[in-house]
């Protein structure tokens, strides 16, 4: 792994997990998604306004996971550590370590990766016709074929 860059931020210390550890969260994006407006190549990045739980649904797709079994969404460490690098990479896309593009899904929908590669972090957004992309979720990955899939979008990118 590669040094880490200048304009990557700490991880959030979330082990052990506190009662008040979503509300830190909660307050980080905040500052990042809702105090101020996030762009991506200088295109608005957006999400929808709804809440769940009295946050904004996204918040939650950037910090938890839905358990299989139950539906419930449950803490994910990894996800909710990794918090504070979303809107840097946002910011920062244009910088080498980020590799960022357009990808037609199956369904015909365009949605664009922002993948940190050497740090397993990937945010993905729905890209609009205007340019705009709403925000959709980020997460660590932690298996390779996973990232095998995302070489193989990378490869059939929209150019």
């Amino acid at each position: 792994m590669t040094s880490k860059p200048d304009w990557l931020p700490e991880i959030f210390p979330v082990n052990p997990w506190t009662e008040n550890t979503y509300e830190s969260l909660f307050k980080i994006f905040q500052e990042d998604f809702v105090n101020s407006q996030p762009c991506y190549r200088g295109y608005t990045v957006w999400f929808f306004p709804e809440k769940e739980d009295g946050k904004e649904v996204v918040f939650w797709h950037l910090t938890s996971r839905k358990d299989n079994t139950t539906g419930e969404r449950l803490p994910d460490l990894r996800r909710s550590e990794r918090l504070p690098w979303a809107r840097p990479m946002l910011d920062n896309s244009d910088k080498h370590e980020v590799l960022g593009w357009d990808y037609e899904e199956d369904d015909g929908a365009v949605k664009t990766y922002v993948w940190l590669r050497d740090y397993d972090y990937l945010i993905v957004l729905k890209k609009y016709r205007d340019g705009g992309r709403r925000l959709i979720t980020s997460f660590w990955i932690e298996y390779q074929n996973f990232k095998d899939k995302l070489k193989k979008k990378y490869d059939q990118r929209i150019k």
